[in-house]
């Protein structure tokens, strides 16, 4: 199966003075405590996400930077913690200092239309570093946006957000009230909560649930080193999901989409890897628990809802068994994730320090397929691509996010963004061929 030829086009970005957007009125000049889910080691760090639109004839009398600007500076008047700046208190304790600096803003234009991308839509995106604006430092700096207009009248959007702020779900809930006042409206249509307090640890915090997610375990070989790691997206649409669907046992036919797709790529991952027999391995599912509490998180709710139970086996066994022992380790896996187990995650977080998740053989997955970014609507309709820029980032330099996409042919599917290490990368993509070797469609849609 061979690779879909990524775009070969190299183009030049011209970006003004980046400038701060504040809120548009006056805001709380106060401090507000992140929750303790927020707070972990292993969420401080910027996630960029892309929107990407196409030329809207009835907007041809607007300019989509400016467009963009007003709504940004209106839309903080209501998410002003994301104008303020992170801080960092006693015991590692972080919290937003809501001082009403604002946004780094950052107009740009590039020499190139969206069609020259031809089939690139998707990471990694051609000349990323110069539509991508990119920051290391996580305390006492502002969050990033560039809006670059493109030649043909398109344009593509990107936000820099610090993960410690809000996850996936609460993100798109600020793009969608961004974008709502993009097209006029004067508040949105979900009024954001801060809330962070029903996520904080009990007093005295206590431990009641199994945390393998956070166990501290030996990397005994190089598989998973970050050295010489290239990023490739693959695209599972219609035939492919239907392919994997066969797999399963009729007792799990019904599993979804996500659970077939992640045991087919942590199967195929571990063997790339070539990670000895006996050795554990785990895959750890980012589970939005905003319906798990009782009663639920309200609505509005922005903060980091999320868990990441992880389903343990050996090397061995995943991938000696048939498919189904991983799609049923998966099935099983998301329901540990109840009220109880959020707070026994905060607990646990504060009694350890913050510390971070294992990375060590360890694959992580995101489903971003309910955040529905491609519908954010800032006056040009739906965007082309929206989802993360180039996979994943800083401890989750691992993570794979399973993003709706169109492909070139107009197929509705999912498109994976994979980093690995270059060899690991080629024998990743023979697993994957071996799976899919009575079809001849392309897979692969790209290296970076």
């Amino acid at each position: 199966m061979a690779s879909l030829p990524s775009s070969p086009i190299v183009f030049t970005v011209r970006r003004c003075q980046p400038e701060l957007v504040a809120p548009a009125t006056a805001t709380p000049n106060e401090l507000k405590l992140l929750s303790d889910i927020d707070d972990q080691n292993g969420l401080r760090f910027h996630v960029p996400v892309i929107q990407i639109y196409r030329k809207e004839p009835s907007m041809a009398e607007k300019d989509p930077v400016e467009v963009i600007r007003k709504a940004l500076s209106q839309t903080l008047v209501f998410y002003y913690p994301f104008a303020g700046r992170l801080r960092e208190g006693p015991g590692r304790k972080l919290m937003v200092d809501c001082t009403g600096e604002g946004v780094l803003f950052i107009e740009a234009d590039a020499d190139v239309t969206l069609d020259q991308f031809a089939d690139a839509l998707h990471p990694p995106f051609p000349c990323h570093q110069q539509l991508v604006p990119s920051s290391e430092q996580v305390f006492n700096t502002p969050l990033l946006v560039q809006v670059t207009r493109l030649k043909c009248g398109g344009f593509i959007l990107v936000m820099n957000l610090n993960h410690t702020m809000a996850d996936g779900a609460g993100l798109s809930q600020f793009m969608n009230a961004w974008a709502e006042m993009a097209r006029g409206v004067t508040k949105p249509s979900i009024s954001p909560l801060w809330r962070r307090e029903l996520l904080m640890a009990r007093d005295p915090p206590r431990i009641t649930c199994n945390h393998r997610e956070y166990e501290q375990v030996p990397d005994t070989n190089n598989g998973t080193s970050t050295d010489n790691m290239v990023l490739r997206s693959f695209f599972f649409g219609p035939a492919e999901i239907a392919t994997l669907r066969g797999l399963v046992p009729p007792h799990l036919r019904r599993c979804s989409t996500f659970d077939i797709i992640t045991a087919c790529l942590w199967r195929c991952r571990t063997k790339a890897l070539q990670i000895e027999a006996h050795e554990d391995v785990r895959t750890m599912c980012l589970v939005n628990a905003r319906s798990r509490l009782n009663p639920p998180l309200p609505v509005g709710y922005y903060g980091n809802a999320i868990a990441y139970p992880a389903a343990v086996t050996t090397a061995g066994k995943l991938c000696g068994n048939p498919f189904g022992y991983a799609v049923e380790l998966l099935n099983k896996l998301k329901g540990e994730v109840t009220e109880e187990y959020m707070h026994s995650v905060a607990d646990f977080l504060v009694i350890m320090t913050r510390c971070s998740f294992t990375t060590v053989r360890t694959f992580i997955i995101s489903d971003l397929t309910r955040a529905r970014f491609r519908e954010v609507n800032f006056g040009w309709g739906d965007a082309v691509y929206g989802g993360v820029a180039q996979g994943g980032a800083g401890p989750f330099l691992g993570v794979t996010y399973q993003v709706p996409y169109k492909n070139a042919k107009g197929e509705e599917g999912i498109v994976l963004p994979i980093w690995l290490p270059s060899q690991a990368m080629d024998r990743f993509e023979k697993e994957l061929n071996d799976i899919f070797r009575s079809q001849s469609r392309s897979f692969i849609m790209s290296t970076l």
